[in-house]
């Protein structure tokens, strides 16, 4: 009888694995792999082993959407994704929003804006959704002023500079590394809590939460509606996920569900 039973209990374990599925999500390490992290025993329960692949990079993971090498990706904004997808050709599409990343103005050397010199070297994303974005940030600032006609923004557009600010367009995810050599730098939040930045406590300036560049979950078009993705969807905008963002993230985070 116990025999019996042994060989019945491996048998049922067998079917659950026979059934089990394997979602490949990459996602940048911070806060987008933490909060995947979070969610991966809910997916087990219903037979999804979540598979968080880590990227310090914005380029990669698309294309890895893209070519079926992932599933999904957890990363962007919608202006980003807009972007990519006219640029590089890709196919993809958001599925569900998760939370806001108020990005931020960081400094080494000084510790208001009040003390910003003339001529001072300012830091900011390469790609144009970012740029564009920063220099946002800068203008809620009143650093700058810049052509509100033009949809994606770059230092050539600035209409105003009296502190005769000078640009650094620098890859996104190495802005943190640039603040021993420039004045200020303007980092998405991701990175900045990545490189130990505290966007409530050290950035002289934080973007308003009324911002449209949400993060979203991404799958190539014609996939969004596998059981797994909608599940993985239903994850992300639980009432736990509000409480984990929440006190995990202290306001440096914000749910947008």
């Amino acid at each position: 009888m116990k025999k019996l039973l042994a060989l019945s209990l491996v048998a049922a374990s067998l079917v659950g694995c026979a059934f089990a599925q394997t979602l490949k999500v990459g996602a940048t390490p911070v806060p987008h792999a933490e909060i995947l992290e979070f969610i991966a025993p809910e997916l087990k329960k219903s037979g999804i082993n979540l598979e968080i692949k880590v990227f310090n990079d914005y380029v990669i993971p698309n294309i890895a959407v893209e070519d079926g090498d992932l599933d999904a990706n957890f990363f962007q904004h919608i202006p980003y994704l807009d972007e990519f997808n006219k640029n590089k050709g890709t196919h993809l599409v958001k599925t569900v929003g998760v939370h806001l990343e108020p990005m931020g103005v960081y400094s080494k050397k000084i510790k208001s804006l009040s003390e910003l010199k003339n001529g001072a070297i300012v830091s900011i994303p390469n790609d144009p959704t970012n740029e564009s974005r920063a220099l946002d940030v800068l203008v809620s600032a009143k650093l700058i002023e810049i052509d509100t006609n033009v949809k994606l923004r770059t230092p050539l557009d600035i209409t105003k500079n009296p502190k005769n600010l000078k640009f650094k367009e620098i890859e996104a995810a190495t802005l943190p590394r640039t603040l021993d050599d420039v004045d200020i730098a303007v980092i998405n939040t991701n990175f900045a809590m990545n490189a130990n930045l505290n966007p409530t406590k050290d950035a002289l300036v934080i973007e308003s939460k009324e911002s449209p560049y949400v993060n979203i979950v991404v799958v190539k078009d014609g996939n969004q509606n596998k059981d797994s993705i909608k599940a993985l969807n239903k994850a992300l905008q639980t009432q736990a996920i509000k409480d984990f963002i929440t006190e995990k993230y202290k306001g440096s985070i914000v749910p947008a569900f």
